[in-house]
């Protein structure tokens, strides 16, 4: 019997809007549905398959995997292996991946208004409302590990001058902090406990981050230089 051929690669998709525009060269590589969305939960870091389709719910598994294959093949990211201890094939942003961190922090700000009152439909999950935040602590200058605690959850930002803004769910921290500077959340620098409304003021601008700590809105723990900034000592 003749020897099966071996299958064909999967050829890169072209889709393309054929215009000489910055915009419509960008919206090629992430105009498609659910792109933006994969890179929000891949700013925190690495992120495993199942990690993924567990934070987007409503995208089907076949769409996930497209999704992903295109932004291997487009250069936003890249897919590896973590070392022991923990042994998964995960999902990364590559430089330019997360170079989209300032497009999503203003399509945050701009779709900040249409967040008034949460749906039935609507899903949540806590390190959603760290994009919206990343506006109010932009004016940190202490390097560190912040822990944000919602009633929705918990996530981690990093913050300083020196420093990219990184945000990674409490499971993650634990599996993959390692490789950003951080461990797992006992180890944070400092911590704040608040709402998801608040969030969301402090992402409109209605509210400023020292006038929610002195009204008592917002609870600072920790004793580093970070939680000292926050407290506005």
């Amino acid at each position: 019997m003749p020897r099966q051929q071996p299958a064909a690669p999967r050829p890169v998709r072209r889709r393309s809007y054929d215009q000489f525009c910055a915009a419509a060269r960008a919206l090629d590589s992430v105009g498609d549905r659910w792109t933006l969305l994969i890179v929000r939960e891949l700013l925190g870091g690495p992120r495993r398959y199942t990690d993924l389709h567990a934070d987007l719910p409503g995208v089907s598994t076949d769409v996930l995997a497209s999704r992903l294959k295109d932004m291997e093949q487009t250069g936003l990211a890249v897919r590896r292996k973590l070392p022991p201890p923990a042994a998964a094939s995960v999902y990364e942003l590559t430089g330019r991946g997360r170079g989209l961190l300032p497009v999503l922090a203003a399509l945050a700000d701009w779709g900040a208004p249409a967040l008034t009152e949460r749906r039935p439909t609507d899903a949540v999950r806590a390190h959603w409302f760290a994009l919206p935040l990343l506006r109010a602590l932009a004016g940190l200058t202490q390097d560190g590990v912040l822990e944000v605690r919602l009633d929705e959850g918990e996530f981690h930002v990093r913050t300083g001058t020196g420093s990219q803004a990184l945000v990674s769910g409490a499971d993650d921290a634990e599996l993959y902090g390692e490789m950003y500077g951080y461990g797992p959340a006992d180890h944070a620098d400092a911590r704040i406990t608040l709402d998801a409304a608040l969030c969301l003021e402090l992402g409109r601008g209605e509210v400023t981050l020292a006038e929610a700590v002195k009204d008592g809105r917002i609870e600072v723990s920790g004793e580093g230089p970070l939680a000292t900034e926050l407290r506005g000592a």
